[in-house]
């Protein structure tokens, strides 16, 4: 008796939808085809010892389940529940066929029957919702993650036994509901870090501020214990609140790569992610045998922090290069290619130089001539233009460091920010791909970044002392633009160009020296 159950393949970050086509006849052995992987497999031996813990029987004929459309590589344990529930109906064991087709089956079986977590549930209950299925039956542990999709009828099942009790009749698995907008709002301003915690540095503030408003990159260079990373990791706490939208993106890579945890079904906070500087290519970027998102798709719509910046391998930093300009990452290997977003803010700290106190105002440089330099240029000239701001950190004065008057808080500086965005929203509400002044094009850059005649010389004056880049010249007047719309500010003036100028502290010849 041929029986059809539906599950879903993930590619990426989105989802299709696979027919589980199973017939039983007369035979001895066990197939499956439709280009399964090994997990795949392997599933028989864990149904079979399923079945017989729930009380059923492994039918001892001959069994082929299909898994359709067969040009699509199918890999992970997410196949287990909706193969054993069609082995059970095309052997007669239960029955209610009809209700089969209405659900999507998901999840891996342990040889107990019960029913273990799978990734990817927030890609594959949304297809399920525009393929019109009523509903979708998973491991209870996805349960609050696939709730989110509100069109469907969400039921989260721990043993086999549930879900054949709820195809015979004979009980139902409690529905699962979230409130997405209660839930969004809930954990929206929840942050361990605040930017009242760190004392002084005001410059620093001003332009990793710069940096949240505009969505611009930037790199910290100082000594040691100056506040770098103390400074990069409260960056998404002044970041605008994430859009209902920008949750749900995020919360598909996170669901992808196995990273959400059972009690949370949206992430609500911007991520941060931080990489240790010894990652691979691959591991920075996505990809592998099983394709995942890398730590740029992790930080999609959030930061990603790279502490120690001349540590990393020059492979994997140039790899950066083109993601950070088009904001989006396509991994092609010769049997798949997948693509993955990477809209991302990128904030790296370095030291000045191998013994961390070139330029200190204390504390003696023991690096010899050629040294400074010679570590600079561990980072390449094509990557450092498409960094915005060069921020040279100092450190912190000792009464600064113990004074009682507090420091401002992340809220504060949030608001700011937020109003920032939203004049960016409008000015960019046209084009759906834009969102900040970072994200502008060329077209953009001449229709909107319009500066005076004064601004215009100080700007090529600053070009030809300094030897810009093209692209660093339009870096400069995206970040002009953003520092006077924090200001309110139609038109961009001479002070705006001129802080912007100043925050490219690496492209004068004189630092290094």
């Amino acid at each position: 008796m041929l029986i059809k159950t539906y599950g879903s393949a993930v590619q990426g970050i989105e989802a299709t939808t696979i027919t589980i086509e199973v017939n039983i006849s007369g035979g001895t052995k066990y197939y499956i085809v439709g280009l399964p992987d090994n997990a795949v497999k392997e599933s028989l031996r864990r149904i079979e010892s399923a079945l017989s813990a729930s009380g059923f029987r492994m039918p001892r004929q001959k069994i082929v389940v299909n898994l359709a459309p067969a040009d699509i590589r199918k890999e992970g344990s997410s196949y287990d529940l909706p193969i054993a529930v069609g082995i059970l109906a095309s052997s007669k064991q239960i029955g209610n066929v009809p209700l089969l087709t209405e659900f999507l089956m998901l999840g891996e079986l342990s040889l107990d029957g019960s029913i273990q977590p799978v990734k990817g549930v927030l890609p594959i209950a949304v297809q399920a919702a525009r393929d019109d299925f009523r509903g979708i039956l998973l491991p209870s542990a996805n349960a609050k993650e696939a709730a989110v999709v509100s069109q469907l009828q969400v039921y989260g099942v721990r043993h086999l036994k549930d879900v054949i009790d709820w195809v015979n009749g004979a009980a139902h698995p409690p529905q699962t509901y979230v409130n997405t907008q209660e839930e969004f709002q809930k954990n929206i301003n929840n942050y361990d870090a605040d930017f009242a915690d760190v004392h002084g540095q005001e410059h620093i503030k001003r332009a990793l501020e710069i940096a949240a408003a505009g969505g611009h990159n930037a790199i910290l260079i100082g000594p040691p214990g100056s506040g770098k990373t103390m400074l990069a990791k409260r960056l998404p706490t002044i970041l605008p609140p994430l859009t209902v939208q920008e949750s749900l993106e995020t919360t598909k890579i996170h669901s992808v790569a196995g990273k959400l945890t059972t009690a949370s079904s949206l992430m609500t906070a911007r991520p941060f992610r931080a990489p240790h500087h010894t990652i691979s290519d691959v591991a920075l970027v996505g990809g592998g045998v099983n394709p995942q998102p890398g730590e740029i798709s992790l930080a999609h719509n959030g930061v990603l922090f790279l502490d120690e910046l001349p540590e990393f391998k020059r492979s994997v930093l140039e790899v950066l290069r083109q993601p950070l300009e088009s904001r989006h990452m396509t991994v092609s290997r010769a049997r798949f290619t997948v693509d993955y977003p990477a809209s991302f803010i990128l904030v790296a700290a370095m030291n000045p130089c191998p013994c961390g106190f070139h330029n200190h105002p204390q504390k003696t440089c023991i690096c010899s001539p050629g040294v400074v330099q010679k570590y600079l240029s561990r980072i390449s000239g094509p990557l450092l233009d498409r960094i915005d701001l060069h921020v040279e950190v100092t450190p912190v004065d000792f009464n600064e460091l113990v004074a009682a008057t507090p420091s401002e808080k992340s809220a504060h500086i949030r608001n700011r920010v937020t109003t920032a965005r939203t004049i960016q929203a409008k000015r960019f509400s046209s084009h759906p791909f834009i969102h900040c002044n970072a994200q502008m094009t060329p077209q953009h850059l001449r229709k909107i970044c319009r500066i005076h005649e004064s601004g215009r010389a100080l700007l090529k004056t600053a070009m030809e002392r300094l030897g810009l880049s093209a692209r660093a010249y339009d870096r400069i007047l995206r970040v002009s633009r953003t520092i006077a719309d924090m200001e309110g500010s139609a038109d961009i003036q001479t002070a705006h160009i001129a802080e912007a100028i100043q925050l490219r502290s690496l492209d004068r010849q004189s630092w290094s020296e």
